[in-house]
């Protein structure tokens, strides 16, 4: 499934934006192609809504990451809503240990977060991947 991407009208400095899909390597630049002229000094929040998101990789994070430090550079913020379960624990596992830590190539990376999320969706979330 493709990465489907619904920016709704801003809001006093605030811009909402809903994924659906995947977030990978297949569609990362074109999330970060479309969130970049939003990122500037008028916005202070941008808000994501991944209630509909099934998948982020390694990339997705990048891109979010890269959304944060823009926005970070003029005192803005970036926030997330309704993460799937298997979404939340990408979010808790790069936030406990920075990635850059643990794997040596962002294909080892997406592997391991393909296979964590697998199990989140099975319902073995409590193993480690």
């Amino acid at each position: 499934m493709e990465l489907l991407i619904r920016i709704d009208p801003p809001n006093n400095g605030s811009q909402r934006i809903a994924l659906e899909g995947r977030l990978d390597t297949h569609s990362y630049a074109e999330l970060d192609r479309q969130l970049q002229p939003l990122l500037g000094p008028g916005t202070h929040s941008l808000v994501l809504d991944l209630g509909e998101l099934e998948y982020i990789s390694s990339a997705g994070i990048r891109s979010i990451f890269k959304a944060r430090k823009a926005l970070a550079a003029h005192a803005g913020k970036v926030l997330v809503l309704n993460p799937q379960p298997q979404i939340q624990k990408v979010f808790d596992v790069v936030k406990a240990v920075p990635m850059s830590e643990i794997f040596t190539s962002a294909e080892e990376a997406d592997a391991y977060l393909d296979a964590m999320q697998r199990k989140v969706l099975r319902g073995d979330e409590k193993d480690d991947a």
